[in-house]
């Protein structure tokens, strides 16, 4: 069976076989073989967490065992992300917490008087075994309404930084949240600074070295 239409990329780490997409459209998820593509193998081997792609993917809904394939891929549009791990939270986002909060909540971000992101908070409550930033690069913690339109601010994400105050592999937290910057202008001061002070430039792949599911196991 195929399925077309458009589709976030979530990609996990190379030591997966694959990579993680979910339509636009639905909540659904589907894992995809990230390799024995022939000549669709260097568009595949392209596509990063936050692109938006026109694809077909090719696969059995009932075989929930069995990875779908890549049949026709087209990168139409990126969210740029970057991740840092193990940090510090800034204050804006201690700030933006309140105690026993179950849902996000987002402070706007202003350059020269003007908005230009959010920072936001995610509780860890709510997420497969508490993790943040594993649950972003598998494509768990579904972002699609928030890159399409920021919160607050009605405008799509064009720029992404997930912290993580604590490591992948953590059993227990020191922070209830995990932290997220979503960015409706390109290229701000603001971004640069938060990147430079975690680490985390836009052109260097800062996902973490993890696997993912061998946290759920």
């Amino acid at each position: 069976m195929e399925r077309s239409g458009r589709f976030r990329v979530y990609r996990v780490v190379e030591s997966v076989p694959h990579v993680n997409v979910q339509a636009v459209d639905s909540p659904t998820l589907y894992s995809v073989y990230q390799s024995g593509y022939g000549d669709l193998q260097p568009a595949v081997d392209g596509l990063e967490t936050g692109d938006l792609i026109e694809a077909t993917l090719a696969g059995d809904p009932d075989d929930d065992t069995e990875p779908w394939r890549l049949a026709a891929v087209d990168r139409i549009d990126r969210v740029r992300t970057a991740f840092a791990v193990d940090v510090d939270p800034p204050e804006v986002a201690r700030e933006c917490w309140t105690p026993d909060r179950t849902e996000p909540a987002y402070t706007v971000l202003t350059e020269d008087g003007a908005p230009v992101g959010v920072c936001g908070v995610q509780p860890r409550a709510p997420l497969p075994n508490g993790a943040f930033v594993p649950n972003v690069l598998t494509g768990l913690l579904p972002l699609e309404s928030e890159f399409a339109s920021v919160p607050r601010l009605c405008e799509p994400a064009v720029e992404a930084v997930f912290l993580d105050p604590d490591p992948p592999e953590a059993s227990s937290y020191a922070w209830p949240y995990g932290v997220v910057y979503l960015f409706t202008r390109p290229s701000t001061a603001l971004a640069e600074r938060l990147r430079e002070r975690y680490d985390c430039p836009l052109d260097a792949d800062t996902r973490p070295v993890f696997d993912p599911y061998a946290i759920r196991r």
